[in-house]
């Protein structure tokens, strides 16, 4: 967390690291600590009981945040004609095929999400090694590898985000931004935690949903009460 400011520290004060807050009275303390400076980012961390070592226990998905993120979203598109066209009137930002490919590899890779219709992942496959390890590798049980380009482009662009459990079993997504609404953040954070708790992976063992944290950029990370979570 960055530094804090005198209003923050005094607020702090009143922040118990060890209580259980409901959704609406985290939020609450967060819009107190809220910086003037610029619209923080309120993000959302789960721990989960599985082991993504396991092929089985993995958990991915994408969920359409209902009040969007309120980030401008960077959409690649590897298409070749009218769907190209397509998803350049979808608000794509950028189109190509080994021309798009070229250009990654150069190392411009300033996108949040790279998408591909079915006939160019013999293009795209030769960007393994440059998108997999930054998640953008397109993928057709994500929806990323799909005819439907203009519909992908604008899910995009319209809040939808991806959400993969990490090696500690933690899965973090941002949820909107501080200036939203308490009901926008919270109808994100309804339809995140359900879209996870629905991605459930059958190898999973025990409590699914053991941890729930809400933090903000420059707030603190306050623990949520599971409960607050259908199907936990």
């Amino acid at each position: 967390m960055a530094k804090l400011t005198k209003k923050q520290k005094l607020l702090a004060d009143k922040v118990d690291s060890e209580k259980l807050y409901g959704f609406d009275e985290a939020l609450a303390v967060l819009k107190e600590f809220a910086s003037k400076k610029f619209d923080e980012t309120v993000e959302v961390a789960m721990n989960l009981g599985v082991d993504p070592r396991h092929a089985d226990q993995m958990v991915r998905g994408m969920v359409s945040l209902p009040s969007g993120t309120g980030k401008d979203m960077k959409v690649a598109v590897f298409a070749r004609g009218d769907k190209a066209d397509e998803a350049l009137k979808a608000g794509a930002d950028k189109v190509g095929a080994e021309d798009l490919m070229e250009d990654m590899q150069a190392g411009n890779l300033n996108y949040d999400r790279v998408i591909a219709t079915p006939d160019m992942m013999g293009v795209v496959g030769r960007l393994g090694k440059v998108l997999g390890p930054k998640g953008l590798m397109p993928n057709p049980k994500l929806g990323t590898v799909t005819p439907n380009v203009a519909q992908a482009v604008k899910d995009a662009k319209g809040g939808q985000v991806e959400f993969r459990v990490e090696k500690q079993g933690i899965i973090h997504s941002g949820i909107g931004k501080i200036s939203f609404t308490e009901a926008q953040l919270k109808d994100n954070f309804r339809a995140l935690t359900e879209a996870v708790v629905k991605a459930k992976p059958a190898g999973a063992k025990g409590k699914y949903v053991q941890k729930i944290a809400l933090t903000s950029s420059m707030g603190p990370g306050l623990k949520i009460d599971v409960t607050e979570v259908e199907g936990a």
